[in-house]
Parts: structure tokens; sequence; C-alpha cells
């Protein structure tokens, strides 16, 4: 049952990415401008626009655009830049490590920040402590990442001097992207952390374990924090792809070398085998990462039915 349930799940990612590709494709064109105009430049001439016409397919009409885009597809191929003549597939391979790097410094500090937050909230429950942790959540989750970058620049890079204002220099380069990235991470995992560890709190294995006179921190670090994890675990798999896919603003903001600064700049030249190609990998992330957490949450939790 679980083989055939994976298996379905992972056959679901075709259709899927199908789907997306064809509206990827049509938003992308949609764009008002001529591309032409941008990679031939104002000083061609008539046959050198209609000679870059013909070798791209604009030419052609839309619907023949789009067979010989899923044509690539089909054969892994999605096409070159426009401007530079580099293949998509190889501008993603160099773009696509600093995301990666991005993302997990974004869940790592999201983590470092929730767990003991969500706990010191639920131990302190209905206390100053608690009201605080809270406000503090709700700070994160109301915040947009486009502002939060460029105050944390203004205050760390700018009055401080600590980090670097942008780019990829050193491990310090790191910080206030991920930082932004996953202040909104943070938040949600703390108040689910603090929900599971309330309920847990409440349970009769905790209150035998006090009767027994188990000091409370061991109750607490021992049996209450690893159940209550359960639930978390399964958010951060979930929220990993949406981190990746919320790269592109914060990799704007701090001019980070990833996916989304090339997706942006490609927008911006309208080059549209770039931005089909970065979206398709974000996309393609996202779906295959739930998938896979989808998938290990049923083999982890055999309540859990296969058939709905």
């Amino acid at each position: 049952m679980l083989r055939q349930y994976i298996l379905k799940r992972i056959l679901l990612i075709i259709p899927v990415l199908f789907v997306l590709s064809t509206i990827v494709f049509f938003l992308i064109h949609a764009i008002p401008g001529d591309p032409v105009d941008l990679i031939a430049g104002e000083q061609a001439s008539e046959m050198e626009r209609a000679q870059l016409a013909a070798h791209f397919h604009f030419d052609q009409p839309i619907l023949m655009q789009y067979g010989h885009y899923l044509w690539g597809l089909v054969h892994g191929d999605l096409g070159k830049s426009y401007f530079t003549g580099e293949s998509v597939i190889s501008l993603l391979n160099q773009h696509l490590g600093a995301t990666l790097v991005l993302a997990f410094a974004a869940m790592i500090s999201a983590i470092v920040i929730a767990i003991p937050l969500g706990v010191i909230a639920a131990v302190t429950h209905g206390r100053g402590l608690d009201q605080v942790a809270m406000f503090i959540s709700l700070l994160g989750i109301s915040v947009p990442n486009f502002w939060l970058g460029p105050v944390l620049i203004l205050l760390f890079a700018v009055k401080v001097d600590i980090f670097p204002i942008s780019g990829y220099q050193s491990s310090a380069s790191l910080i206030l992207p991920a930082l932004t990235l996953g202040a909104a991470l943070a938040a949600m995992l703390s108040r689910m952390t603090r929900s599971s560890m309330l309920e847990e709190l409440g349970k009769d294995y905790v209150i035998t374990a006090r009767a027994k006179g188990v000091p409370h921190t061991r109750v607490i670090a021992k049996h209450v924090l690893r159940n209550a994890l359960n639930p978390v675990i399964t958010i951060v798999g979930l929220q990993t792809g949406a981190l990746l896919a919320g790269t592109v603003i914060t990799e704007k903001i701090f001019n980070w070398p990833g996916i989304g600064t090339l997706m942006l700049e490609a927008i911006s030249t309208r080059d549209y085998a770039v931005v089909s190609g970065c979206i398709l990998l974000i996309s393609l992330i996202y779906v295959m990462i739930n998938t896979l957490t989808d998938c290990l949450y049923k083999w982890v939790d055999p309540r859990v039915d296969l058939s709905s």
C-alpha cells in the first residue's frame, strides 16, 4: 500500500509540472514588450531583427512557439539565454547552490529561534514571558521580508557595520539574508511548538512523572519536547519548499547570487527561456519536497489512511 501511494504521488508530479509549465509559458509571453528590441538593440537593422526573431521562433504563432517549448522540455532542453547564448541548465547549475545554501541557513536559523521561544512560551503559559514570546512571533509573521531586509541592513551593516551589506563575500554575508528569510517561518514554528507543548503538558504521563518526583526540566526536555516536536517536524518539511520559493525577494534585497536574482534579471530583459527555467526549477523542488515529506509522514505514522 505504501509503495503504491508513493508511486502515485511521484506520477502526479508529471501533470502538475505540465500544467505549471503551460501557465508559465503563456504568462511570460503576455508580458508587454518585444524581447527582440532588447536583444538586437536600437542600432540593429530590420534584417538583423528578422533573423533574431526567426532564430528564437518569435516570428511564429504563439501555439507553434509553445510546441517548440514543450518539445524542448520533453528532451530535457530548457533552451539558451537570448543574451549570453549560455545553456539555461548551465545557468541554473551556477546559481542553484547559492539558493540552497540560503534556504538551508534560513531553515536552521528559524529552528534555532523557534524551538526555544516556543518552549519558553509553553512553560510560562499565561505569564509575561509567554506574552513576550507570542508578541515576537506575531511580529515575525506580520513583518514582510522586503521591509525586514532593508531594516537589518540599516541596523547591522550601515549603522553598526558588523555584516556585509550585500553579495556572497564570506559566511558572514549569509547571516542577514538567512534571518530575513527565516523570520516568518520562525514565528510559525514557535507558535506551533507552543501549541504542541501545551497539549503534551496536560497529558497523564506528565502528571505521573511529576508525581514520581522527576525534575521538571527533565520532564520537559526528555519527554514533553520530544513528543511535541512531531507536528513541528512535519511543518518544517512542508515549509521547506515554500522557503525555497520565497528566496526571490530576499536574494534581490541582498544581491544574493541565487536563482531568484537570476530570474528577476531575466524578467527585466525579457529572457523568456531563463525565466521559464528558473520558475520550473523552483516549482519542481517545491513539489518534490512536499511529496517527499508527505510520503515520509505516511511511513513514520502508520495510523494515516493511505487510501484517502
